[in-house]
């Protein structure tokens, strides 16, 4: 069983109804104890970082999700979800994150020509750098994005680049049993179920 965290922030239906469609058994939650049972977590995410990060730890539910992560059972991170899982946000200021990957959260720079908009939002590419069983055989396909910031400060835990406004930036990672993605798999169509299938699999 999937759990899929509810800690009032999150695309929570969508990524549900992907799941349901795929015949993968999951739960909207916010009981720990389910959470801690499941055999895989979703944590999902969207809007502003310090809303998310401080909603989720006023909650207690980074001390779950670390519990969770030390039984070696696999976690996906989304969008806001998987910025979370770094040490820091420049989001309206400076936010502390779960540290659970080192690296920051940073601003698209601004256009000065308008040749792209920020946020980012629609489809994208994704450059597949490493062998790992979420993106397995998705190299080089489109996937979904809307979001203003991206991670900078990695390079250990990339599997996927995607470029944008002249940058080329983590957009899926992995350490462990974590994995993340800054794209919506729950939007990005037949390629996103395969990444939600693949995850399922684990």
């Amino acid at each position: 069983m999937i759990a899929i965290i509810d800690y009032g922030i999150g695309n929570l239906g969508s990524v549900k109804n992907a799941l349901d469609y795929l015949g993968l058994d999951n739960v909207i939650t916010s009981d720990k104890d389910v959470i801690l049972s499941a055999d895989k977590v979703i944590l999902p995410g969207v809007g502003a970082f310090a809303d998310a990060i401080n909603t989720f730890r006023n909650r207690g539910f980074d001390v779950v999700l670390n519990e969770f992560i030390k039984t070696g059972k696999p976690v996906l991170g989304i969008c806001v979800g998987m910025q979370m899982l770094f040490e820091y946000s420049y989001e309206f200021g400076k936010h502390k994150g779960l540290g659970i990957m080192k690296g920051e959260i940073v601003k698209f720079p601004e256009s000065k020509d308008n040749s792209y908009k920020i946020p980012q939002m629609g489809w994208n590419q994704i450059e597949v750098i490493k062998d790992n069983p979420l993106l397995k055989g998705l190299n080089g396909k489109d996937v979904y994005f809307v979001h203003s910031y991206h991670l900078s400060n990695n390079q250990d835990n990339i599997i996927a680049y995607t470029e944008y406004s002249g940058i080329k930036y983590g957009s899926a990672v992995m350490k462990d049993n974590v994995y993340a993605c800054q794209f919506h798999p729950e939007k990005s169509g037949e390629v996103g179920l395969q990444i939600l299938r693949n995850f399922g699999e684990l």
